[in-house]
């Protein structure tokens, strides 16, 4: 596989082209247009945001005094970015998307939906969300941006079908959205935006690569380098042990710079830990993929009660 850079015969075929697909019985709904946008995702990623507001207001007095329009243009804005990301996504992998089980009933990889009105979908989304977070302020909206630009030309266009570091180098985009919501109450990168960035750089990993150890045939059969299919279980377990090994003193760094209180010292350690046992027993265990089917459902988990703890206690 090359992983040198961008291939540029497949630019040209697969995503400046609509390809075959735009021949199809396109019947696609309402439905169909929102599904591209992946909903479940926008919504997990704006929790992270109203943490990072949170925080960066030091609590509910703080966040209180900001303007509702503040606030929702931040949410919306951000919102607004990531679909733009995920119709692009849509858009670029509809190849691959019919090769694989969990993905060929996909609006696009059925030929639902034309891919040239999705592509167009997803300029509008993006130009419109730079728009809203604009007036939000420039520092949101250019981390907003670097977001979009490593999700959809880094991740997907490149690493996603080159290299099995692509989970890893991706992650720069999902490590945004707390990092927007900081900077849309502050206005600056002050070392508790970078702190939370760094806990969902480090968080992303284990997440995914559980999720490729459970969907390794899909990924096998699309010819896609994720870490299981080309270096195996043993050493993506231990890769996943390593990253939540590093996720425990990062998180627990927040209290350092924020004004967390104990409370979320207690809720990160214990989530922490627990993750870490977790992990562990992945190196003994037999059944790999209902282990990492386990690891997965509490990587969310740990994400959901880790926000809630910062919100409660700062």
């Amino acid at each position: 596989m090359k992983s040198e850079g961008v291939d540029k015969e497949y630019i040209a075929h697969h995503v400046m082209e609509p390809g075959p697909l735009a021949d199809r019985n396109l019947t696609g709904t309402w439905k169909d247009y929102v599904s591209v946008t992946k909903v479940g995702i926008i919504l997990g990623n704006l929790l992270t945001v109203i943490a990072g507001m949170w925080l960066a207001a030091e609590g509910v007095q703080g966040f209180s005094q900001l303007s509702l329009t503040h606030i929702l243009f931040t949410l919306l804005g951000t919102a607004l970015v990531i679909a733009s990301g995920t119709c692009l996504n849509n858009y670029i992998d509809r190849d691959i998307d019919q090769k694989m089980l969990r993905t060929k009933k996909r609006a696009l990889a059925e030929g639902r939906l034309d891919p040239k009105h999705v592509l167009l979908m997803g300029y509008i989304l993006a130009v419109c969300g730079t728009v809203l977070l604009l007036f939000v302020n420039w520092v949101a909206t250019i981390m907003a941006l670097i977001g979009l630009f490593f999700y959809v030309v880094i991740y997907t266009m490149w690493l996603k079908r080159t290299h099995h570091l692509n989970t890893i180098v991706g992650g720069v985009a999902g490590a945004m959205p707390p990092v927007i919501g900081w900077t849309a109450v502050t206005g600056s990168l002050d070392p508790g935006a970078w702190i939370l960035f760094a806990m969902m750089f480090v968080w992303q990993p284990p997440h995914f690569l559980a999720l490729a150890m459970r969907r390794y045939e899909d990924y096998k059969a699309a010819g896609i380098p994720m870490l299981p299919v080309v270096k195996g279980f043993r050493v993506t377990k231990q890769q996943i042990v390593l990253w939540v090994a590093t996720l425990i003193p990062t998180s627990l760094y927040l209290y350092l710079v924020t004004n967390v209180g104990w409370g979320y010292v207690w809720v990160a350690l214990m989530l922490g830990l627990a993750w870490l046992v977790l992990a562990l027993s992945g190196l003994y265990v037999k059944n790999d993929i209902l282990w990492a089917r386990l690891n997965f459902v509490y990587s969310l988990v740990y994400l959901t009660l880790l926000c809630i703890g910062i919100i409660l206690t700062a």
